[in-house]
């Protein structure tokens, strides 16, 4: 059982590492530097589901190695008996903080997605997607039904200590009476909160930093992932993943979203990268992120 603090203990391996090339390096690694700011940087595993499904053991090991210890996911265990997943991330000294469900599932079994949260030691359980139909807009009806499964089902996770969110997709996007759809969602949400996927605001032809602005408080965590110039908007909740670039690099305007979510407290900042070259582009996202939080 490891009884140090995750941050701690990722700082002691770190300088065990660093003592083979010189002591002096050992104490002078910040510790500071990874505890002083408020917020943490994550990873949403379904960024290396190409990975996962070839090699679990090696896939943790590597977020490990990039110096991530906090993640999001679970909904998917890409065939390991989930005792030997949760296993797996203690070895690793990664805390699984938010726990992927769906609308389904906490429509007929909230119960069990707050043990399923609380099995991993989850804070949050998020869902996706509010399904519609093929071939036709998100409308005000679909919305509805939404709003009514999420305070139910957000009390029951509430009593048992999560925070249920939902992650907006860009279809919510649409105009409803003098505002748009994803407003009606959020003011009549009571038990459950937001997370912003950065990527999909924009995606939706909004800018992330005023419905940040418009909402504080509400999103309890973000998804950073940056979309290549000149991609075209839209609001039925699709894009081409490949359209997927290392932050800082693509139109969603990371760096003054990072500044505004900072300013609002928002503690978990989750990495995803749905394109083929999330391996090599994680990284270059990281030293970003960690450029922006005055790290080298």
């Amino acid at each position: 059982m490891n009884l140090l603090p995750k941050s701690f203990a990722r700082y002691i391996k770190s300088a065990f590492i660093s003592a083979s090339t010189s002591a002096v390096l050992l104490l002078s690694v910040p510790l500071a530097s990874h505890t002083a700011s408020a917020h943490e940087i994550g990873l949403q595993l379904y960024s290396l589901r190409n990975q996962f499904k070839e090699n679990v053991p090696g896939t943790f090991e590597l977020i490990d190695k990039w110096g991530i210890d906090v993640v999001e996911g679970g909904g998917m265990l890409f065939d390991t008996p989930i005792m030997e997943f949760k296993q797996l991330l203690d070895k690793n000294n990664i805390e699984l903080v938010s726990v992927d469900t769906n609308l389904e599932e906490l429509r007929d079994n909230p119960i069990a997605v707050a043990y399923k949260a609380k099995f991993f030691g989850a804070k949050f359980a998020t869902f996706y997607w509010i399904p519609h139909g093929e071939g036709r807009p998100f409308n005000i009806d679909d919305a509805k039904g939404a709003v009514e499964i999420m305070n139910k089902a957000g009390k029951v996770l509430s009593e048992n200590g999560i925070t249920l969110q939902y992650h907006p997709h860009g279809y919510e996007f649409l105009p409803h009476e003098d505002e748009l759809l994803i407003d009606y969602i959020i003011k009549n949400t009571k038990n459950a909160e937001f997370q912003m996927d950065v990527y999909w605001v924009k995606q939706g032809g909004m800018d992330p930093v005023k419905l940040l602005k418009k909402y504080p408080g509400r999103f309890k965590s973000l998804h950073l992932k940056d979309r290549r110039k000149g991609s075209p908007d839209a609001t039925d909740g699709r894009s081409d993943p490949e359209t997927n670039v290392v932050l800082g690099e693509g139109d969603v305007g990371i760096k003054k979203v990072v500044a505004e979510a900072k300013k609002q407290g928002i503690r978990y900042f989750f990495i995803e990268d749905e394109s083929s070259r999330a391996v090599l582009q994680i990284p270059e996202s990281l030293k970003y992120l960690h450029k922006l939080d005055g790290r080298s």
